[in-house]
């Protein structure tokens, strides 16, 4: 069953993703809000009243974007710690909500939020739909969460949503085998450039081969390990786009290094429209992270031709087909990409795969469908439900 039912009304939970909505002007902008904004705005485009509820970052009370109808609850800091859990951010998610009145609630990302919208869903007659973003968030340890209010509300979101989305086969088997719950693995959509405007990468070397590296400055994305790397390969370019996370210290400390290395450039944060040229300058893309869900910057650096070189391979897909490299270390990635620089055969091997890849998979009105699809089994009732 696909195609709009205008009286089904969709809204989407994201508290950092005005920014994103927003063209990634402002605020925060990350891989999950990315994707939360490009799907209101696509579900909006198909026909569907939607909602978009995010943190007051100084928007008006309701405006609309690109057909979505933004509500902003309180902002971040509002409220006194300790007390502000209740009042204003759970009393503000269940008024924007109620302002939503929408027939199927969605939110990506495992946090005590889940389980305050689960339980506004339950006792509404509303249908939720959770994504996981991350391994973590399908860990039976929730090893990032660190207090007990955060993992209750979370375990209960989980076990009171009608659907659960994942990443990767994985992440599946990590909720079956922990929690016992099913869920439905979907690949994410990733804008790119269409066949017509691809243009494929060309294999340069040194001082032409140059190495990108993209995403939050925070401790489990780990750039010190891509600083080790260009330590090692002064004959190499390498640039960071990213803004620090909430870790002020761990960024400062790793820019302020950064910027002492001659071979590599910070770039800070990277508007969204100028992100495509990063791409289309780089040799490779290179992901240090110690865990990640499935990183939207792999999907677009794909979608460009560029290989990637990664501590980090998502159900294999890195290695088992060939898009790229994965090493656990320095070494290894330094090896890696040396043999991509010597070697412009296997580099433009990968480049034609990793474009095949991101085209057969990735593209977004394929995979918006399969979304909409899932969503609309989930308000009729029919389809496999996530709880036990």
């Amino acid at each position: 069953m696909t195609g709009p039912i205008l009286h089904n009304r969709i809204c989407i939970v994201a508290h950092f993703g005005y920014g994103a909505l927003n063209g990634g002007k402002t605020g925060h902008s990350g891989g999950v809000e990315r994707q939360t904004s490009l799907m209101a705005k696509w579900l909006a485009g198909k026909g569907y009243p939607v909602s978009y509820l995010t943190w007051d970052e100084g928007q008006s009370a309701d405006t609309k974007i690109d057909g979505v109808n933004a509500i902003k609850m309180c902002g971040y800091n509002a409220g006194i710690p300790g007390f502000r859990f209740f009042h204003p951010r759970w009393s503000s998610l269940v008024l924007a909500m109620r302002k939503a009145n929408a027939d199927l609630y969605y939110q990506n990302c495992a946090e005590y939020v889940t389980g305050q919208i689960a339980y506004w869903c339950t006792n509404n007659g509303r249908k939720f739909i959770y994504a996981a973003a991350s391994d973590t968030d399908c860990d039976f340890h929730l090893p990032e969460m660190n207090k007990y209010y955060d993992r209750y509300f979370y375990r209960y979101g989980l076990r009171n949503a009608d659907r659960i989305i994942v990443q990767t086969e994985k992440q599946k088997r990590m909720l079956t085998e922990g929690f016992g719950l099913d869920s439905v693995p979907l690949p994410m959509p990733c804008p790119g450039p269409s066949d017509a405007e691809y243009v494929p990468p060309t294999h340069c070397p040194p001082p032409g081969f140059r190495v990108l590296w993209a995403g939050r400055i925070s401790p489990e994305k780990r750039l010190e390990l891509l600083l080790d790397i260009g330590a090692q390969m002064p004959e190499v370019a390498f640039d960071i786009a990213g803004a620090p996370g909430i870790d002020s210290g761990y960024s400062r400390s790793v820019l302020e290094r950064a910027r002492n290395l001659k071979n590599v450039t910070v770039h800070g944060k990277v508007a969204r429209d100028r992100m495509p040229e990063m791409y289309r300058q780089a040799s490779l893309l290179c992901c240090t992270s110690l865990y990640e869900g499935f990183p939207n910057t792999f999907l677009e650096a794909w979608s460009h031709g560029l290989p990637v070189v990664s501590t980090f391979d998502p159900d294999n897909l890195i290695g088992g087909r060939e898009l790229g490299a994965f090493g656990s270390d320095c070494e290894q990635l330094v090896q890696q990409i040396r043999d991509f620089i010597e070697s412009p055969e296997m580099w433009k091997g990968c480049s034609e795969r990793a474009r095949k890849h991101y085209s057969e998979n990735y593209e977004v009105d394929a995979v918006m469908k399969r979304y909409e699809e899932l969503f609309l089994e989930t308000l009729s009732g029919s389809g496999d439900s996530a709880r036990p």
